[in-house]
């Protein structure tokens, strides 16, 4: 969480890795159906959208947990290129010449690696899947990024692309009993 305070006031970083000037609160605020909605959704979950600073708190916030996903999702799919996508080829070069026995235990065992790849890929990310504290963070950014796109079509100069990143699928519900992760202070020299 060091890495935080290692950003410019005013920065955030995409799914790309790239840094990126973030959109002040007072061009979204310019725009009445952007405020409004931003004040709404606030209340809802808990959150002043209003706020640059902490509306770059949560942006760092889901980047590092974009970045975890990215990792988990590199090695996933190795695995099921190789047996998922790769299967067909060996079957077609060297599976459909042999014997029936073989081709049954080729299908039994290359279904069994990709779903095993699959499960063991839920399980491993099943705990960040179900954390609170996380799904709040994607919630709040999927309504920024509703709060931007209401800004943008009532006129605000914002970037078509902000805030550089995809939509959270999940994470339609809020938890408000979840605590808050603090934002982390800055280490003395």
């Amino acid at each position: 969480m060091s890495d935080y305070h290692a950003l410019e006031p005013g920065t955030f970083v995409d799914d790309q890795g790239t840094v990126h000037n973030m959109v002040p609160a007072s061009v979204v605020a310019a725009v009445p159906a952007a405020k409004d909605a931003a004040e709404r959704f606030g209340r809802e979950v808990r959150f002043d959208f209003l706020d640059d600073e902490v509306v770059q708190w949560m942006l760092f916030q889901r980047r590092e947990d974009t970045e975890k996903a990215s990792l988990l999702g590199c090695l996933l799919v190795v695995p099921l290129f190789v047996f998922g996508v790769g299967a067909w080829p060996f079957w077609d070069l060297v599976a459909s010449q042999k014997s029936r026995q073989f081709q049954i235990t080729f299908i039994a065992v290359d279904a069994f690696i990709v779903c095993g790849a699959i499960i063991a890929g839920y399980l491993v990310r099943r705990r960040t899947l179900l954390d609170p504290v996380v799904r709040n963070v994607r919630c709040r950014a999927r309504l920024y990024r509703k709060i931007v796109g209401v800004a943008r079509k009532g006129g605000a100069d914002i970037p078509r692309t902000y805030p550089y990143y995809g939509m959270y699928a999940s994470s339609r519900k809020f938890f408000p009993e979840a605590p808050e992760r603090p934002m982390p202070a800055r280490e003395e020299a």
